[in-house]
Order: C-alpha cells, then sequence, then structure tokens
C-alpha cells in the first residue's frame, strides 16, 4: 500500500489488505476498549480487590489534581496572550517586516454552508469586510450544497450579487449530491470548494505560495485584525509552508442568549484549545484555521470523513513524512454556541455536536495505521502522538465518570471486611478533600470566562450578569452530560464499526 492509498482511509473497510484490515480494525476498537474497560474494571476491583482500588483512587485523584493545576496555568497564559494579539497592530507590525513583501499574500476563504439563512452567511461576510487586511487581497468563495435545495441556491446568488465587488474575488461553488466515496458534509464541501478555487488561482496565475487558505465554518465571525495577524505569522516562521496556523476559536456571537449548559460547554472548549495553544507539540488543527495554498492544493481537504477539521492536518503530516506542524496563533475567531428555540432540542443538539467532535476518535486508528506505514516519521513522534492522542481521548470519556464514582465504590462493593479498615475510612474524606482543592481550576475559568464576554446586549438584566459567573457551579455535571457519556458513544460505534455521518449543527438567530 503506497503513501497516497493510506492519506485516503476513512475505516478500515476502504483498506484493500486482509492483514492490515484487520489491524486497523483492532485500532478501531482500542479506544472503547480502553474506556469501557477502565469503567468495567473499577467496578469489578472495587468488588475484589477493594484496598488496591483504594490506592489507585488516591493516586488519580492527585494525578488529576496535578493536571488541572497544570492546565490552569496554561489556561492563565493562554489568556494573557490572546488579550495582548487583540490589542497589537498587526497591520502596523507587517509594514514593519524587512525582506518581506505582505501585499503579495492573498488570503482564499472558504465559507461551507447547508441550510444557514442570509443572515448568518451576511454575518460572517461583513466581519470579514470590517477587518483591515486590503480587500482586493482576500478571495470568497461561498460553498453550497445541491442537496440543501433551490433557495438556497437563490440566495447564494443573491449574496453574490450584493457582496460579489467588495472582494478581490467571489466565487460560489455548488457541491453536487450522492457522490461516490464522500461523507455528505463540510469536508467534502470545503474538498470541492477547494478545487473550484483551484481552477480561479490558476487562471489569475497567483503562486500557491503566496495564498492563505482558511477553512472557516459558516458562523465564523473574525475579530478585526485576523488576517494582519494571520499574515504576519506566515511570512514569520522559519518554514511557513511546512505549517497549519491555528487560531484561538470563542463562541461569542450569541454567547448571552444561549442556556447555560451551552455556555458552560462553548467557554470550556476555549479554554481547553488556550491549553493546547500552550502546548504546540500536541496541538492540531481544530474548526476554523488557516493552511498554505501549496499545502491545501497539493495535499488535497479530505472529503471521505466527518472530522475534516483535524484530517487535513493529519494528511499533511503523512504527506510530508513528519515534516509539519500547527502554529498556534493566539488571536481570536467567534463562532456560534449551539441554541435552538426549544430547550429541549437544545440539549439533544448540544449532545450531538459533542458526539460529532468526540467521533475525532476515528482519528486515532488512522494515525496508528500512519505510523505503521510511514517509516520515515521518528519513531520519538509517533510515541508521543500516539499517548497525546490515546490518553486525550480515553481522559475525555472516563475521568469525569471516575471522579464522580471513584471515592465511593471500594466501600459500596468492597464488604464489610474492607469497610472496618482505615483505609475504607479516610477515603472519601482525603477524595473530597483533594476535589476541594482542584476546584481552583473551575474558580480560575468562571473568572476568565466573564472576562472573555462580549459586551452584554441592552436591557441584559443583572441576575443575568452575575449568573454567568455562577454558572460554572454546574460544571461537574456538564462534563458527564455533555462529555463522557458523547465520547463513549462516539467510541463505542467505533468499537462495533457504526460509523457516524455528518451532522449540521442548527444555527439560528433570535
Amino acid at each position: 500500500m503506497d503513501k497516497v492509498n493510506y492519506l485516503d482511509i476513512s475505516r478500515a473497510m476502504d483498506v484493500k489488505k486482509r492483514s492490515d484490515r484487520i489491524i486497523y480494525r483492532i485500532f478501531e476498537i482500542l479506544p472503547g476498549a480502553l474506556s469501557l474497560g477502565t469503567l468495567i474494571g473499577v467496578f469489578v476491583f472495587s468488588w475484589l480487590i477493594p484496598s488496591a482500588v483504594s490506592i489507585f483512587v488516591i493516586c488519580f485523584c492527585f494525578y488529576y489534581l496535578l493536571k488541572i493545576l497544570y492546565f490552569s496555568i496554561h489556561q492563565v497564559i493562554g489568556y494573557i496572550k490572546s488579550k495582548k494579539h487583540l490589542k497589537e497592530n498587526w497591520l502596523y507590525d507587517l509594514k514593519k517586516l524587512k525582506n518581506k513583501d505582505w501585499k503579495k499574500i492573498y488570503h482564499l476563504v472558504i465559507l461551507p454552508t447547508y441550510k444557514e439563512g442570509p443572515d448568518i452567511i451576511k454575518e460572517s461576510l461583513n466581519s470579514i469586510i470590517k477587518s483591515d487586511y486590503p480587500k482586493e487581497k482576500i478571495i470568497i468563495v461561498l460553498a453550497i450544497e445541491k442537496r440543501a435545495g433551490k433557495i438556497y441556491d437563490e440566495y447564494a446568488k443573491k449574496i453574490a450579487e450584493e457582496y460579489g465587488n467588495k472582494f478581490f474575488k467571489f466565487l460560489v461553488s455548488e457541491h453536487p449530491d450522492n457522490v461516490l466515496g464522500e461523507v455528505a458534509g463540510k469536508g467534502s464541501n470545503v474538498a470541492h470548494a477547494g478545487l473550484e478555487a483551484q481552477k480561479l488561482v490558476n487562471v489569475l496565475k497567483i503562486p500557491y505560495e503566496d495564498i492563505l487558505v482558511s477553512s472557516f465554518d459558516i458562523d465564523t465571525k473574525v475579530y478585526p485584525q485576523y488576517f494582519s495577524c494571520l499574515t504576519y505569522y506566515y511570512l514569520t516562521q522559519k518554514n511557513p509552508l511546512s505549517a497549519s496556523y491555528q487560531p484561538v476559536p470563542v463562541y461569542n456571537n450569541n454567547i448571552w442568549s444561549v442556556p447555560f449548559f451551552s455556555r458552560v460547554v462553548s467557554t470550556s472548549n476555549t479554554f481547553w484549545q488556550m491549553i493546547q495553544q500552550e502546548r504546540p507539540d500536541k496541538l492540531t488543527t481544530y474548526s476554523s484555521h488557516a493552511i498554505p495554498g501549496k499545502v491545501f492544493f497539493e495535499v488535497g481537504y479530505p472529503k471521505n470523513v466527518v472530522c475534516d477539521d483535524s484530517r487535513i492536518f493529519w494528511r499533511a503530516y503523512f504527506a510530508y513524512d513528519g515534516n509539519y506542524h500547527v502554529v498556534p496563533i493566539y488571536y481570536l475567531v467567534s463562532m456560534d454556541a449551539v441554541d435552538t428555540p426549544n430547550l429541549f432540542k437544545t440539549i439533544i443538539n448540544q449532545y450531538k455536536q459533542q458526539k460529532r467532535w468526540a467521533w475525532g476518535v476515528a482519528e486515532i486508528p488512522y494515525v496508528l495505521f500512519g505510523f505503521l506505514k510511514n517509516k520515515k516519521i521518528p519513531l520519538s513522534k509517533k510515541i508521543g502522538h500516539t499517548i497525546t492522542l490515546v490518553d486525550g481521548y480515553w481522559s475525555w470519556a472516563t475521568a469525569a465518570l471516575l471522579l464522580f464514582i471513584l471515592g465511593w465504590l471500594p466501600i459500596l462493593l468492597g464488604g464489610d471486611t474492607f469497610n472496618f479498615t482505615v483505609i475504607s475510612f479516610n477515603l472519601p474524606i482525603l477524595t473530597g478533600r483533594i476535589m476541594r482543592i482542584s476546584l481552583v481550576g473551575m474558580f480560575i475559568s468562571a473568572i476568565l470566562s466573564t472576562m472573555l464576554l462580549p459586551p452584554a446586549p441592552k436591557g441584559t438584566s443583572i441576575f443575568k450578569k452575575i449568573s454567568i459567573f455562577f454558572q460554572w457551579i454546574f460544571l461537574p455535571v456538564t462534563l458527564i452530560l455533555f462529555g463522557s457519556l458523547p465520547a463513549l458513544d462516539a467510541q463505542m460505534r467505533l468499537m462495533i464499526g457504526k460509523h457516524m455521518g455528518f451532522w449540521v449543527t442548527e444555527k439560528v438567530r433570535k
């Protein structure tokens, strides 16, 4: 199997050679088996060897405490850097660069849409217009879906007429329906739009090296200096073509109007991304991000997966034999938190969105299989990425549940003999104290979340403003309902071979 073939794999059935297909299938089973095995194991061993489990519980709680403190430090540093980046005059910094012609850099912005209304699309376009980068250097591709229906085709034509003269070029691409080998969704739409854009770029004779491709969600609104900041990072990298560029996502578009759990989930995601920005060796592309045009056109955007935003990184990583990485940009882009007109539907949609994100666990078999096939990537890199991926998805699925049940399981299942021991008496007391200390992480999140908020809409009540801070007391429950459970759901589906399709998050405006 050559490099091109293994880059295109989306599931075990794509592998032609039987022995390789079995290996890939084992890798698909691995994440769910680890998570499920851990949860089943703590019940079984709490019954069979409660004393040993109690020691494990204490060690795990201390480990989790240290992890929270470690993450909290990165979270604060990431926040400080983000605020600093927002204050920087990036266009001025570009003009000061010596031996760098920033004016030659074009930005190709792909906006994939399915059934979003014109208002949402226009909000994204207006944010780009308000940005300080020269619009004559920005190419917009509005990527619509044929399966959405004729009315959305009409919307796109009207938007193109209204905005066509505000940018260097404005292209509408229509992704055909029912294409063999594709997963209907954002990835296949962006891949098709990229091919259409490549034709235009070739006609215009713009060098691929002078193009940065921003793959956005349709609700992405850029902050004013995003393109200037991105261009500065691109031009000041030692090897600019060997990296993708990742801004920090915030969900401020509708943050004041969504239910508390949507705010907690979306803000937690922002903080996690800030933490990851501080660990660039563990960073992959996520949601809205930028790719050098040369990489985008050479490697090809993935069209047969759900988690296209991370897969494009791994495709490039393997295509360039591990000589590819992600550059963290501490500048912000804003998107929607989950919301619908109905509270119960919002809960369901929040769960579905988290499950779709958790489907990134499918990257584990893809990456492990790629490591087997690509002999040029150093072993140290393979081990590092493997640990990061496996630990990340294992923790996502199990950590919140373990912290919730571990302190009491040995006592409930250990029997009378164990319950009369000293360790049995002290276990809940000790774990309780450790967890109370770990609340410092939640307190930091509560403070930073209020500092990241946009100005409250006129008429917002004092109660609403105060509740933004105190909503974090629901974090433990939120981590289980919208963290562990959808992650386990995704891993079980991967384990039994029930692959997910792309679910589009509903966008509304109230």
